[in-house]
């Protein structure tokens, strides 16, 4: 199934816990995120959109790329796909991503005993 489409936030689950644990709390925000995804064969293009900012990383599965955190720091890593999920090791959690039926479900954990699980439900506009 083709990631490409346009989704908007629908739930969340521990979205604060998370940006504490990566010590973004103040960049919380109530706006709704809409994601845009472009899928032409394995290269994507991943963004995500709430009034006055914008974060965009660019990717072919299995090849190593930059991308950028939310923070804007630069890194370098390679996208995987298995059984149609998405996985991005970033430099603080691992995101899986994934479409269930007509949703976009990403998936981010940070490492350790305590880590944090955040799961968002994005529905397709």
């Amino acid at each position: 199934m083709a990631f490409t489409g346009k989704y908007e936030l629908e739930s969340q689950e521990n979205y604060e816990e998370f940006l504490e644990a990566l010590g973004l709390l103040s960049a919380k925000t109530d706006h709704k995120v809409v994601t845009d995804v472009v899928q032409d064969g394995n290269h994507f293009i991943w963004t995500q959109t709430i009034p006055n900012w914008t974060w965009s990383n660019s990717f072919t599965i299995d090849q190593e790329c930059e991308l950028e955190t939310m923070k804007g720091s630069k890194f370098k890593a390679t996208v995987t796909m298995a059984d149609n999920k998405i996985a991005i090791e970033f430099p603080q959690y691992s995101l899986t991503a994934e479409l269930s039926e007509d949703k976009l479900v990403m998936t981010c954990i940070t490492p350790g005993e305590k880590g944090v699980t955040f799961k968002r439900v994005s529905k397709r506009i």
